[in-house]
């Protein structure tokens, strides 16, 4: 036995739309999530704490750290240790190609 839909009206579907045009416009994004039952209220107190003014700074900055981009940590660390009379620029040939009749 096949389980029915709710069929949502044409008035109910342009509400839908016109609400996420607006959430849209004010920058946000929605974004759907499937975790274990155990994480469900960490990551809602984590979205409570992104959306509050007053947290959300501290609370970026903490997931920055801890799970932030980290692909130009290499370079970074490995510019910051190089001496300082360093030539980084590589001499590269500059050829225009080989010859070829046409």
């Amino acid at each position: 036995m096949s389980r029915k839909e709710p069929r949502t009206t044409s008035a109910h579907t342009k509400a839908l739309t016109a609400y996420r045009h607006r959430q849209t416009r004010k920058g946000l994004v929605r974004l759907e999530l499937q975790i274990r039952k155990d994480d469900a209220g960490l990551l809602r107190s984590v979205a409570r704490a992104l959306s509050d003014p007053t947290r959300a700074t501290a609370t970026r900055a903490l997931l920055e750290q801890e799970f932030g981009d980290r692909r130009g940590d290499v370079l970074k660390a490995v510019l910051a240790a190089a001496p300082a009379d360093l030539d980084l620029e590589p001499e590269r040939p500059r050829e225009t190609g080989r010859d070829v009749e046409l």
